[in-house]
């Protein structure tokens, strides 16, 4: 393959833009934001779920308490009615009356019983109480977390992108100024190479596998034309061939 030495040298501009082009895609996708967001958005759901279970706690203890309660009030009303009955002892006897005083004297231990009992559970809603509000509040911290490791991924994001613009930005009129078999060759080679098609060869050295030419390679390529496009033996690439600096 025939191409000018100066369009040759252009390969090399060309590459350059599509090393960063490379780079800034896998930057995009090795972001620290982005692991350290995901890990975020694990803690937060887990500190959602948490505090669903610790709702759900809450409202079963509610339950009780409210159970409790109307326990210990139809207790007292019970016994409420029974002392006002004592206390009147209308149209009954001192049997009806002893048996009354014995139900009082029942329901006030029952009483005491349920009391203990409604006791026990509002200490009980109460640590619930606490644990979702401290589960909130920590919620609310992840959420803000998570929020802002966001905003800064995002404007990371934006960096890469406004940036693989302006690179991109000149790459189209530097593929149109190379022979479209020149490029295509370039394409082919990139696409197999990890990226890297065209280097420099400088000092005997291939720049894409770092390799020094053997002397016979070498003395072919020294000998082939200026506008013969050469490659290297052994990663296949194109090497292009710069000026010598002037002594």
């Amino acid at each position: 393959m025939k191409a000018d030495p100066f369009v040759q040298a252009r390969l090399l501009e060309l590459q350059a833009l599509d090393i960063r082009l490379q780079q800034i895609a896998h930057a995009r996708t090795r972001l620290p934001q982005i692991a350290a967001l995901e890990q975020a958005r694990s803690q937060l759901q887990r500190a959602q779920d948490d505090v669903v279970r610790a709702e759900t706690t809450l409202g079963d203890i509610r339950r009780e308490v409210a159970r409790a309660e109307a326990d210990v009030q139809q207790v007292r009303d019970r016994a409420a009615r029974d002392q006002q009955r004592l206390d009147t002892g209308a149209g009954m006897t001192s049997r009806d009356l002893t048996a009354l005083q014995s139900e009082i004297e029942s329901l006030a231990r029952r009483q005491g019983d349920l009391e203990d009992v409604e006791i026990e559970a509002m200490e009980r809603q109460e640590a619930a109480e606490e644990r979702v509000s401290s589960g909130t509040e920590k919620q609310a911290g992840l959420q803000a977390e998570v929020d802002r490791l966001t905003r800064e991924r995002d404007e990371a994001l934006a960096e890469l992108d406004a940036e693989e613009k302006q690179v991109s930005a000149p790459r189209a009129e530097l593929v149109a100024s190379i022979d479209d078999a020149l490029i295509s060759l370039y394409d082919r080679i990139r696409e197999k190479s990890g990226g890297l098609a065209a280097a420099e060869l400088k000092h005997g050295r291939c720049g894409g596998c770092r390799l020094e030419l053997n002397p016979v390679d070498l003395a072919a390529i020294e000998k082939a034309p200026v506008d013969e496009v050469v490659r290297c033996e052994e990663c296949d690439r194109i090497l292009v061939r710069t000026p010598a600096p002037q002594s």
